[in-house]
């Protein structure tokens, strides 16, 4: 990457003051990049600003990527089969490249524990991952970040109402992720036909996942029918484990051989929007990717395979914007597949639900999130450490790609 200056001719050169360094670190698996990332590109413009992205895993890109750890990392994952090698493992592993950064960034909380390791000089900062309803989302780890990014309004409210964040140490910025995933036009191919495409989207919490007890059979009732094209794409952490993955696609391997059947049990796919923005309907139960595919109002299915008791709940507001059923559905006449054409055909009855609960959700700005995000940053990161003033205009560092 090269580097061009511009100086305004009627100027004096001025002395350019010192980057303040910032880390954006991921310690979880590859569906949290994509709500930090974004920010790290658009900060990387500004040349008051030094970027380094941190991770456990190689990386290359036009920002400095940085590797933490090492072999005995990749190790580690290997002998417990995950796909990112134990979080407080890489913890201990990156405490000391992270001890002179100036702010830290991170999309999920279990970096915090970096703060009793001996990292008191950095300011923590969280892009959350995910915009839902749930209580995990809403964290009491998030009050010990210093700044919080937030996707909306219904983030702002419930955070200050729970003691979360305080005035003058958060910004609503939008929803980072979108800038990266813009809608694809060419995901079709997944498919030889044009038939509407249903999107199962089962989450890996054992209590309230429809899959344990109902995720096989839903796939199996799609295979025997003909109305729908069918992506199976849980929650990347449901098969996390690389051992439970190959168990599953093997089972399942009869299956995925079908022409209108597509099973993703963890790649890339299923956290980049691309199968987001190819259904027709979302069935699910309470991963927070339903905001992302209602970005766009579509129908929806819930599955209470838990039995929760919802209605006055708002861990499950979400279940507002569709039909609500239970395990019996897969033993009616009709099965999942005729709940799912009732779905669709119901829609309207839903539709206002779902765009005032994604207004409500993601702040709709006039630019993209990630530059909001970027400016609400670095005026607070300039304002709480008084040297990363920006440098003036004429003497900005244009970085140029090639």
């Amino acid at each position: 990457m090269g580097r061009a200056w511009f100086v305004h001719r009627d100027m004096p050169p001025q002395p350019l003051r010192p980057a303040q360094r910032v880390c954006f670190f991921f310690n979880a698996q590859i569906h949290q990049l994509l709500h930090a990332l974004p920010i790290a590109i658009a900060l990387s413009r500004d040349p008051a600003f030094a970027i380094d992205v941190m991770a456990a895993a190689q990386g290359a890109g036009p920002i400095r990527f940085v590797r933490c750890g090492g072999r005995w990392l990749d190790g580690l994952a290997r002998l417990n089969g995950g796909a990112t090698p134990p979080k407080l493992a890489v913890l201990l592993a990156a405490r000391r490249q992270l001890r002179d950064y100036d702010a830290i960034v991170v999309p999920e909380r279990t970096s915090l524990l970096l703060k009793r390791l001996g990292l008191s000089k950095a300011k923590f900062v969280h892009t959350c991952h995910g915009a839902g309803d749930r209580a995990v989302g809403y964290d009491k780890r998030i009050a010990q970040f210093d700044f919080v990014l937030l996707a909306g309004e219904k983030q702002r409210q419930r955070m200050l109402a729970e003691g979360l964040i305080r005035e003058g140490h958060y910004a609503i910025a939008g929803y980072s992720k979108f800038d990266l995933t813009a809608r694809r036009s060419g995901g079709r191919s997944l498919f030889a036909n044009d038939r509407p495409v249903i999107l199962y989207n089962p989450h890996f919490s054992d209590k309230l996942s429809s899959w344990p007890t109902m995720g096989e059979a839903i796939i199996r009732q799609f295979a025997r029918d003909d109305r729908f094209n069918l992506i199976v794409a849980p929650h990347i952490r449901l098969f996390d484990n690389r051992r439970k993955r190959a168990a599953m696609e093997a089972r399942l391997a009869d299956l995925a051989r079908l022409p209108h059947v597509h099973i993703d049990l963890g790649s890339r796919a299923s956290v980049d929007m691309r199968y987001v923005h190819m259904a027709a309907l979302y069935v699910g139960d309470v991963s927070s990717q339903v905001y992302e595919y209602l970005a766009r109002p579509r129908p929806c299915l819930f599955l209470n395979a838990h039995r929760a008791a919802w209605h006055d709940d708002r861990s499950y507001g979400h279940w507002r914007y569709g039909p609500v059923l239970d395990s019996s559905v897969l033993d009616s006449a009709d099965g999942i597949v005729g709940a799912a054409a009732d779905a669709i055909a119901s829609h309207d009855a839903y539709a206002d639900a779902q765009r005032q609960g994604v207004a409500h959700t993601f702040d709709d700005g006039a630019m993209p999130a990630s530059m909001r995000a970027t400016q609400a940053l670095a005026a607070w990161l300039a304002r709480t450490q008084p040297r990363a003033a920006v440098t003036p205009a004429p003497y900005r560092e244009v970085l140029a790609h090639g």
